[in-house]
């Protein structure tokens, strides 16, 4: 990675650092709050004839890390490019 100048180095960190932390908070809520202290809320509710919060626990979840995945390979291209650091 060949940045043009330190500012754009920093800046680049930062705007990582806080993709990260956006993305990490969403992890959190997902799998504890969802998964552990909303559970009860959520298995008032029926999904494909499962209580809402044993399907978060079990299922959603996963589905819901695998897009985070996806979402920061999107993210982090398009960082990439606008900072002039993405491989050919």
């Amino acid at each position: 990675m060949a940045f043009r100048n330190e500012e754009d180095k920093k800046a680049y960190w930062r705007e990582n650092l806080s993709l990260l932390a956006k993305l990490l908070v969403v992890w959190f809520i997902v799998s504890f709050g969802a998964g552990i202290l909303f559970v009860d809320a959520l298995n008032e509710i029926q999904f494909f004839g499962f209580k809402l919060g044993f399907w978060f626990a079990q299922q959603g979840s996963i589905y819901v890390f695998v897009a985070l995945i996806f979402v920061y390979m999107a993210k982090m291209n398009a960082m990439d490019k606008r900072y002039g650091v993405d491989e050919e």
